[in-house]
């Protein structure tokens, strides 16, 4: 299964915080799954760490380095996934949530997140706890 990380689960992963849920350490764990992580991920991540953000406790390239060190793939955002926002309901507003959704659905891939707002859009979405 192909695997999309939200940003949160990203920065609990290599935090490597409690505050990451089981179930997610379970799907990331197993090698059948093929991992992913959004350009949108980095640049939420980048934005919110010049803004000295204390939620942010790695730096967002050694966060990038250490995905990619550990076979991660990045995914691109492409005009298609843009072009998907528009079949978006107005659940979130938050721009990089509303990318990674828009992302999942046009890739085939479930994204994995702690979100509950993002859990309430339809499609390959799961809620890690």
């Amino acid at each position: 299964m192909k695997l999309l990380l939200d940003s949160h689960i990203l920065v609990w992963l290599a935090a490597m915080s409690t505050k990451l849920p089981a179930q997610a350490r379970l799907l990331i764990e197993d090698t059948d799954n093929s991992l992913f992580f959004s350009a949108a991920s980095i640049w939420e991540l980048s934005v919110k760490h010049a803004l000295g953000r204390d939620d942010i406790p790695v730096h967002p390239r050694v966060l990038y380095r250490a995905l990619l060190d550990n076979g991660f793939q990045e995914l691109p955002i492409t005009s298609e996934h843009a072009f998907a926002l528009e079949a978006l309901p107005p659940i979130h507003k938050d721009p990089f949530d509303r990318i990674l959704i828009a992302q999942a659905l046009s890739e085939g891939m479930l994204l994995l997140t702690s979100d509950e707002t993002i859990a309430r859009y339809k499609g390959p979405i799961r809620l890690a706890r």
